[in-house]
């Protein structure tokens, strides 16, 4: 059998950076064999300049919205971006089927090889059936008035049985805390049982105002929307801390911006998880800044010790779907992180988050996680002219 050799400036392993000592030997297809010393690496070692990572993991990732790019005005707001994502997202099914290959393809290209996709529908679903990446599919429930329950759970639950049925892996689970009604909290948590389960949190600062208070930009967004919320008697408790407990029964909880997230929230956090429960919080700063012009705190989350992953929304909502775009503007606005802490949120953190880190997020033995080189890397920071390809 032949193995391929791999040595460059830097080896990342998913979890720390080796330096140019280390080389990396494979299976031809990509399955880890181990690391060794240069000295007992043997002969045909290829060699690169840049930095060797384990494929990169997006955990939120909406590919379904993808023939959205760049229709959607930026910087207006959650709720004016939600109407406008409702209102223009229906497009010819050929139209849409062309823009998920060509996102796809793109995200293979840049480094991608696993992602935790939101789907409304299954028009993501032929294009799943090849292959090409790894999905974690969580199938979307929403409705906020308590009468269409019974109805958005029926969809949900049909999108869910097409999914499964290709054996496909596939959770149900909530949008956001402003749009899931108690009776439709009912009809899914008991779904959660061992699975990782996603939401949308925090992404506004008047989603907590909304909790709290009963008021705020969201009522707006109802009345726009032509939705009653007259039944509504907010809890007096932020978003977050009114809904966690109900994820109680999922294995892996993601939450998703965190954009307004604050230390009580996080103390709230970690006093009320279970023990067997992983919460990671997913950032995804290009898509908080193309539609609230504000970054999630990134800086809180580290100083917790949370276990943070990094997504990249849509793009209805973003420029690209690129974890390293991502990765740079984290780099660039927050700069006392070390690449090697955000490459480990790129690439092991978020395969642990979606379950999937038996076989991929780092470079250990039997596992086939990719094998990209970064490149135009100075020294061990980012700049905007770092790019990535796929070696395996």
């Amino acid at each position: 059998m032949n193995y391929r050799k791999l040595k460059a400036d830097y080896l990342f392993t998913g979890f720390e950076l080796l330096s140019n000592n280390e080389v990396l030997i494979t299976k031809p297809k990509g399955e880890i064999v181990s690391i060794v010393n240069s000295e007992d690496a043997g002969d045909d070692v290829e060699i690169f300049t840049g930095i060797i990572t384990p494929g990169f993991v997006n955990t939120h990732c909406h590919l379904e919205l993808s023939h959205l790019k760049g229709l959607i005005t930026e910087k207006t707001g959650l709720v004016d971006f939600v109407y406008k994502v409702i209102n223009e997202r229906n497009f010819a099914e050929e139209e849409i089927f062309e823009a998920i290959t060509k996102t796809e393809n793109e995200m293979a290209q840049n480094g991608i090889v696993a992602v935790g996709d939101i789907c409304n529908n299954t028009l993501t679903l032929p294009q799943k059936l090849q292959h090409n990446l790894s999905y974690y599919n969580f199938i979307e429930a929403s409705g906020w008035a308590p009468s269409v329950s019974g109805l958005r759970w029926e969809r949900s639950k049909t999108c869910l049985d097409e999914f499964t049925k290709e054996n496909l892996t596939a959770s149900v689970v909530p949008h956001a805390p402003y749009s899931v009604s108690d009776e439709l909290w009912e009809r899914i948590t008991p779904f959660f049982e061992n699975k990782t389960v996603t939401i949308h949190n925090q992404e506004t600062i008047f989603e907590n105002e909304f909790f709290l208070k009963g008021t705020g930009d969201l009522l707006r967004m109802y009345e726009k929307l032509n939705i009653d919320n007259s039944f509504f008697s907010p809890s007096r408790k932020t978003s977050l801390q009114t809904y966690f407990h109900k994820l109680s029964k999922a294995a892996s909880v993601i939450l998703v911006h965190n954009t307004f997230t604050s230390q009580a929230d996080i103390d709230y956090v970690n006093k009320n998880k279970p023990g067997h429960q992983l919460v990671a919080f997913c950032v995804c700063p290009n898509a908080n800044m193309y539609i609230e012009d504000t970054l999630p705190p990134v800086e809180l989350l580290v100083k917790n010790d949370c276990f943070i992953t990094i997504g990249t929304d849509s793009l209805a909502s973003n420029h690209s779907l690129n974890i390293l775009d991502e990765m740079k503007t984290i780099q660039h606005y927050f700069p006392i992180l070390s690449l090697e802490k955000i490459l480990q949120w790129a690439t092991f953190n978020g395969a642990k988050a979606l379950q999937m880190d038996e076989a991929i997020g780092s470079f250990e033995k039997g596992k086939k996680p990719g094998v990209i080189l970064l490149e135009n890397v100075d020294g061990l920071k980012l700049k905007k002219e770092s790019t990535c390809k796929r070696l395996l």
